[in-house]
């Protein structure tokens, strides 16, 4: 099943999928650094290391190997932020600085939403905070249904 691209405005990027997975193993996914280095890297952009202390106020970070990705002229990622609400295995949202942002010190806002269905659960991301990241959003309308691809291949394979 191809990841829904549901919509973009110039603040905010959001995708949902299904997958057939419980609710609390895809937020083990979504929380575990030893998980996420498994699947939310892709062969473009290589993940060198990721941190993640899944409580309010814990930090996360992550970053990446130089790969054949570029965006905004940046090819070795790092991003990094804080948990701002936590709710086990339904909610996750985190603040998101990246480096490959046009202002590398602005915070957006990444959500993470778990629905539980009667075949698995769907999955909904909002990234917001946006307005002012013309070439970062642009990116991010492939990026994170590619990401919930990769949940998906993850937890279904």
């Amino acid at each position: 099943m191809k990841s829904d691209f549901l919509a973009s405005t110039t603040d905010a990027i959001v995708s949902e999928i299904q997958i057939a997975a419980a609710p609390e193993r895809i937020f083990r996914a979504l929380t575990d650094p030893a998980q996420l280095a498994l699947w939310f890297c892709n062969v473009g952009c290589p993940v060198k290391q990721w941190e993640m202390d899944p409580r309010p106020g814990g930090r996360y970070g992550y970053s990446m190997e130089n790969g054949t990705l570029t965006i905004n002229g940046v090819s070795k990622f790092e991003c990094h932020g804080e948990i701002t609400e936590i709710d086990p295995p339904h909610l996750l949202v985190y603040t998101w600085v990246a480096n490959w942002h046009d202002d590398k010190s602005h915070r957006t806002v990444v959500r993470w939403e778990l629905f539980s269905e009667d075949n698995g659960t769907r999955v909904r991301v909002t990234h917001s905070g946006l307005a002012g990241e013309d070439v970062a959003r642009k990116d991010y309308t492939q990026g994170w249904p590619g990401v919930l691809q990769q949940l998906k291949k993850f937890m279904e394979d």
